[in-house]
């Protein structure tokens, strides 16, 4: 097992928890921003999202595009897949916990309550700087993904009006 991949993906995960905990204050949530994707050090996510993100030298496997997104359900990696499913069902802050299929395969969603809204929004901001973007660059990414995202009416609503102000 080469070690440095896994040096290189703690380093990554720390710097995002300390963004999204600093965003979490802002927004009066700084508990969240504590426990934010503690699940992402259990081995169940960690080796998955290792070998998914990482080569062997620790160098960055290109999975992002421009903006910093990839396309986590659809990887052609069965292992990044599982822990992905793992993670978005446990981690109340992704738009994916809040969405079901019902019996007549319809795509039901659910608001998501305020705090879970605004750890989503601070793991956005979070997730830039981590990647060393500028905070605010989360906006031109939503702009490009937000039809990606299946979100309640109203969660829409506020997300659209603490990002982009409309």
């Amino acid at each position: 097992m080469n070690m440095k991949m896994h040096w290189v993906y703690f380093k990554y995960v720390a710097k995002h928890k300390w963004y999204v905990f600093v965003e979490c204050c802002k927004l009066g949530i700084p508990w969240l921003g504590i426990i934010h994707d503690w699940h992402k050090f259990t081995p169940r996510e960690w080796f998955a999202y290792v070998h998914y993100f990482y080569n062997h030298d620790g160098s960055n496997k290109q999975v992002r595009d421009k903006v910093g997104y990839y396309k986590p359900d659809d990887t052609g990696d069965s292992m990044f897949d599982r822990a992905w499913f793992w993670h978005q069902k446990r981690a109340r802050h992704h738009w994916q916990s809040w969405a079901y299929p019902d019996t007549n395969g319809e795509l039901r969603l659910i608001e998501m309550p305020t705090k879970y809204a605004k750890e989503m929004l601070a793991d956005w901001y979070g997730a830039a700087q981590a990647q060393g973007k500028e905070r605010d660059s989360i906006k031109d990414w939503y702009r490009e993904h937000r039809n990606d995202l299946m979100l309640h009416p109203l969660t829409r609503d506020w997300i659209q009006r603490q990002l982009l102000g409309i």
